[in-house]
Protein backbone atom coordinates (compact mmCIF):
# COMPACT_ATOMS: atom_id res chain seq x y z
CA UNK A 1 0.00 0.00 0.00
CA UNK A 2 1.33 3.43 -0.93
CA UNK A 3 2.12 5.98 1.73
CA UNK A 4 -0.82 8.28 2.41
CA UNK A 5 -0.49 11.91 1.37
CA UNK A 6 -2.53 13.02 4.40
CA UNK A 7 -2.68 11.21 7.71
CA UNK A 8 -4.64 12.49 10.71
CA UNK A 9 -4.66 10.79 14.09
CA UNK A 10 -6.84 11.89 17.01
CA UNK A 11 -7.37 15.47 15.83
CA UNK A 12 -9.10 17.53 18.48
CA UNK A 13 -9.86 21.23 18.20
CA UNK A 14 -11.39 23.20 21.08
CA UNK A 15 -12.67 26.77 20.99
CA UNK A 16 -13.47 28.75 24.13
CA UNK A 17 -16.46 31.06 23.76
CA UNK A 18 -16.82 32.93 27.03
CA UNK A 19 -17.04 30.27 29.73
CA UNK A 20 -18.20 27.63 27.24
CA UNK A 21 -15.83 25.08 25.70
CA UNK A 22 -16.75 24.05 22.17
CA UNK A 23 -15.17 20.85 20.85
CA UNK A 24 -15.22 21.50 17.09
CA UNK A 25 -13.28 18.30 16.37
CA UNK A 26 -13.23 15.34 18.72
CA UNK A 27 -10.62 12.60 18.15
CA UNK A 28 -10.84 12.58 14.35
CA UNK A 29 -8.65 10.09 12.44
CA UNK A 30 -8.42 9.34 8.70
CA UNK A 31 -5.97 9.17 5.80
CA UNK A 32 -6.13 10.41 2.21
CA UNK A 33 -4.14 8.91 -0.65
CA UNK A 34 -2.50 10.85 -3.46
CA UNK A 35 -5.02 11.60 -6.20
CA UNK A 36 -8.17 10.87 -4.21
CA UNK A 37 -11.38 12.78 -4.81
CA UNK A 38 -13.46 13.09 -1.66
CA UNK A 39 -16.07 15.20 0.08
CA UNK A 40 -16.24 16.22 3.72
CA UNK A 41 -19.91 16.59 4.60
CA UNK A 42 -21.89 17.67 7.60
CA UNK A 43 -24.45 20.20 8.77
CA UNK A 44 -23.55 23.62 10.17
CA UNK A 45 -21.49 23.18 13.32
CA UNK A 46 -20.38 19.64 12.48
CA UNK A 47 -16.70 20.63 12.32
CA UNK A 48 -16.16 20.42 8.58
CA UNK A 49 -14.86 24.00 8.20
CA UNK A 50 -12.49 23.50 11.14
CA UNK A 51 -11.20 20.29 9.57
CA UNK A 52 -10.76 22.05 6.23
CA UNK A 53 -8.65 24.74 7.92
CA UNK A 54 -6.41 22.11 9.50
CA UNK A 55 -6.05 20.11 6.26
CA UNK A 56 -5.23 23.35 4.44
CA UNK A 57 -2.57 24.34 7.02
CA UNK A 58 -4.55 27.44 7.99
CA UNK A 59 -4.91 26.22 11.59
CA UNK A 60 -3.56 23.50 13.87
CA UNK A 61 -5.32 21.13 16.24
CA UNK A 62 -5.09 21.32 20.03
CA UNK A 63 -4.33 17.61 20.16
CA UNK A 64 -3.52 14.80 17.75
CA UNK A 65 -1.21 14.76 14.74
CA UNK A 66 -1.62 15.83 11.14
CA UNK A 67 0.99 14.66 8.63
CA UNK A 68 1.18 16.06 5.12
CA UNK A 69 3.62 14.20 2.88
CA UNK A 70 5.34 12.87 5.99
CA UNK A 71 5.72 16.24 7.73
CA UNK A 72 4.02 16.78 11.09
CA UNK A 73 2.26 20.05 10.43
CA UNK A 74 1.83 21.07 14.08
CA UNK A 75 5.64 21.13 14.42
CA UNK A 76 6.26 23.44 11.48
CA UNK A 77 7.12 27.14 11.60
CA UNK A 78 4.74 29.79 10.26
CA UNK A 79 7.12 30.35 7.34
CA UNK A 80 7.10 26.67 6.43
CA UNK A 81 3.31 26.53 6.69
CA UNK A 82 3.02 29.53 4.37
CA UNK A 83 5.38 27.82 1.93
CA UNK A 84 3.26 24.65 1.95
CA UNK A 85 0.06 26.63 1.37
CA UNK A 86 1.68 28.48 -1.51
CA UNK A 87 3.13 25.43 -3.26
CA UNK A 88 1.04 22.40 -2.36
CA UNK A 89 -2.50 23.63 -1.73
CA UNK A 90 -5.02 25.51 -3.86
CA UNK A 91 -8.15 26.97 -2.23
CA UNK A 92 -11.54 27.68 -3.81
CA UNK A 93 -14.16 29.44 -1.68
CA UNK A 94 -17.92 29.89 -1.94
CA UNK A 95 -17.72 33.69 -2.26
CA UNK A 96 -14.84 33.63 -4.80
CA UNK A 97 -12.66 36.13 -2.84
CA UNK A 98 -11.49 37.97 -5.95
CA UNK A 99 -10.02 41.49 -5.92
CA UNK A 100 -12.87 43.65 -7.16
CA UNK A 101 -10.94 46.21 -9.23
CA UNK A 102 -8.46 43.74 -10.66
CA UNK A 103 -8.76 41.87 -13.95
CA UNK A 104 -9.24 38.12 -14.14
CA UNK A 105 -5.65 37.74 -15.34
CA UNK A 106 -4.23 39.81 -12.49
CA UNK A 107 -6.31 37.90 -9.94
CA UNK A 108 -4.88 34.62 -11.21
CA UNK A 109 -1.32 35.99 -11.32
CA UNK A 110 -1.47 36.99 -7.65
CA UNK A 111 -0.33 33.65 -6.09
CA UNK A 112 2.76 33.70 -8.33
CA UNK A 113 3.89 37.14 -7.18
CA UNK A 114 6.34 35.81 -4.59
CA UNK A 115 7.80 33.02 -6.71
CA UNK A 116 11.07 33.12 -8.64
CA UNK A 117 9.25 33.21 -11.96
CA UNK A 118 9.78 36.12 -14.32
CA UNK A 119 6.93 38.50 -15.13
CA UNK A 120 6.56 36.86 -18.53
CA UNK A 121 6.41 33.37 -17.02
CA UNK A 122 3.83 34.48 -14.44
CA UNK A 123 1.60 35.93 -17.15
CA UNK A 124 1.97 32.86 -19.35
CA UNK A 125 1.09 30.49 -16.51
CA UNK A 126 -1.92 32.60 -15.48
CA UNK A 127 -3.13 32.70 -19.09
CA UNK A 128 -2.80 28.92 -19.29
CA UNK A 129 -4.83 28.48 -16.08
CA UNK A 130 -7.60 30.73 -17.40
CA UNK A 131 -7.61 28.78 -20.66
CA UNK A 132 -7.98 25.55 -18.68
CA UNK A 133 -11.16 26.85 -17.02
CA UNK A 134 -12.55 28.19 -20.29
CA UNK A 135 -11.97 31.92 -19.76
CA UNK A 136 -9.25 32.71 -22.30
CA UNK A 137 -11.49 35.42 -23.81
CA UNK A 138 -12.24 37.11 -20.48
CA UNK A 139 -8.77 37.79 -19.10
CA UNK A 140 -9.19 41.59 -19.03
CA UNK A 141 -12.59 41.59 -17.33
CA UNK A 142 -12.98 42.57 -13.67
CA UNK A 143 -15.23 40.49 -11.36
CA UNK A 144 -18.15 42.91 -11.76
CA UNK A 145 -18.07 42.23 -15.50
CA UNK A 146 -18.30 38.46 -15.00
CA UNK A 147 -21.16 36.17 -14.05
CA UNK A 148 -21.06 34.17 -10.81
CA UNK A 149 -19.97 31.05 -12.66
CA UNK A 150 -17.22 32.95 -14.47
CA UNK A 151 -16.01 34.44 -11.18
CA UNK A 152 -15.81 30.94 -9.71
CA UNK A 153 -13.83 29.81 -12.76
CA UNK A 154 -11.38 32.65 -12.15
CA UNK A 155 -11.11 31.52 -8.52
CA UNK A 156 -10.41 27.96 -9.67
CA UNK A 157 -7.78 29.19 -12.13
CA UNK A 158 -6.13 31.11 -9.29
CA UNK A 159 -6.19 27.95 -7.15
CA UNK A 160 -4.52 25.77 -9.81
CA UNK A 161 -2.02 28.28 -11.21
CA UNK A 162 0.71 27.03 -8.87
CA UNK A 163 -0.06 23.46 -9.94
CA UNK A 164 -0.78 22.36 -6.33
CA UNK A 165 -0.98 18.71 -5.30
CA UNK A 166 -4.15 19.37 -3.27
CA UNK A 167 -7.22 21.35 -4.32
CA UNK A 168 -9.59 22.27 -1.47
CA UNK A 169 -13.02 23.63 -2.37
CA UNK A 170 -15.27 25.08 0.34
CA UNK A 171 -18.94 24.98 -0.80
CA UNK A 172 -17.81 25.69 -4.40
CA UNK A 173 -21.36 25.82 -5.81
CA UNK A 174 -23.03 27.46 -2.80
CA UNK A 175 -23.33 30.91 -4.42
CA UNK A 176 -24.31 29.61 -7.87
CA UNK A 177 -27.55 28.63 -9.59
CA UNK A 178 -28.21 24.95 -10.29
CA UNK A 179 -27.11 24.96 -13.95
CA UNK A 180 -23.88 26.82 -13.23
CA UNK A 181 -23.21 24.56 -10.26
CA UNK A 182 -23.35 21.53 -12.54
CA UNK A 183 -20.85 23.18 -14.90
CA UNK A 184 -18.46 23.92 -12.02
CA UNK A 185 -18.65 20.32 -10.78
CA UNK A 186 -17.85 19.14 -14.29
CA UNK A 187 -14.79 21.40 -14.28
CA UNK A 188 -13.60 19.93 -10.97
CA UNK A 189 -14.03 16.40 -12.30
CA UNK A 190 -12.10 17.31 -15.46
CA UNK A 191 -9.25 18.79 -13.40
CA UNK A 192 -9.10 15.71 -11.19
CA UNK A 193 -9.01 13.32 -14.12
CA UNK A 194 -6.48 15.27 -16.19
CA UNK A 195 -4.10 16.46 -13.47
CA UNK A 196 -4.44 13.73 -10.85
CA UNK A 197 -4.72 16.27 -8.05
CA UNK A 198 -6.12 15.32 -4.67
CA UNK A 199 -9.51 17.07 -4.61
CA UNK A 200 -11.26 17.73 -1.30
CA UNK A 201 -14.78 19.20 -1.35
CA UNK A 202 -16.17 20.66 1.86
CA UNK A 203 -19.95 20.78 1.54
CA UNK A 204 -23.37 20.21 3.07
CA UNK A 205 -24.76 19.43 -0.39
CA UNK A 206 -25.17 15.73 -1.21
CA UNK A 207 -25.31 16.52 -4.92
CA UNK A 208 -21.79 17.98 -4.74
CA UNK A 209 -20.53 15.14 -2.55
CA UNK A 210 -21.72 12.48 -4.96
CA UNK A 211 -19.40 13.82 -7.65
CA UNK A 212 -16.49 12.48 -5.58
CA UNK A 213 -15.20 8.95 -5.01
CA UNK A 214 -15.36 9.04 -1.22
CA UNK A 215 -17.44 10.82 1.42
CA UNK A 216 -16.50 11.57 5.03
CA UNK A 217 -19.52 12.64 7.09
CA UNK A 218 -18.99 14.64 10.28
CA UNK A 219 -21.43 15.13 13.12
CA UNK A 220 -20.70 17.04 16.34
CA UNK A 221 -16.97 17.00 15.61
CA UNK A 222 -16.76 13.25 15.06
CA UNK A 223 -16.60 11.11 11.93
CA UNK A 224 -20.03 9.53 11.55
CA UNK A 225 -19.24 7.72 8.29
CA UNK A 226 -16.32 7.28 5.89
CA UNK A 227 -17.43 5.46 2.77
CA UNK A 228 -16.44 5.05 -0.85
CA UNK A 229 -19.07 6.29 -3.25
CA UNK A 230 -20.19 3.30 -5.30
CA UNK A 231 -21.99 5.39 -7.94
CA UNK A 232 -20.15 8.62 -8.66
CA UNK A 233 -22.37 11.12 -10.45
CA UNK A 234 -21.00 11.83 -13.89
CA UNK A 235 -20.28 15.43 -14.80
CA UNK A 236 -23.31 17.15 -16.30
CA UNK A 237 -25.93 15.07 -14.45
CA UNK A 238 -28.99 17.10 -13.55
CA UNK A 239 -29.72 17.56 -9.85
CA UNK A 240 -33.24 16.11 -10.32
CA UNK A 241 -31.66 12.73 -11.10
CA UNK A 242 -29.83 12.45 -7.81
CA UNK A 243 -32.32 9.99 -6.29
CA UNK A 244 -30.96 7.31 -8.62
CA UNK A 245 -27.68 7.35 -6.74
CA UNK A 246 -26.71 5.94 -3.38
CA UNK A 247 -23.42 6.27 -1.52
Amino acid sequence: MTEAMIRAEGLTKIFNVGSEEIRALDDVSFSIQHGESLAIMGPSGSGKSTLMSIIGCLDVANAGTYELDGEKVEQLSDARLADIRGRKIGFVFQQFNLLARTSALENVMLPLTYTNLSGKQIKERAMAALKTVGLAERVKHTPSELSGGQQQRVAIARAIVNQPAILIADEPTGALDSKTGIEIMQLFQDLHQKNGQTVIMVTHDLFVARHTNRVIILSDGKIKADEFNQHVIKAGTDRSQIEEYRI
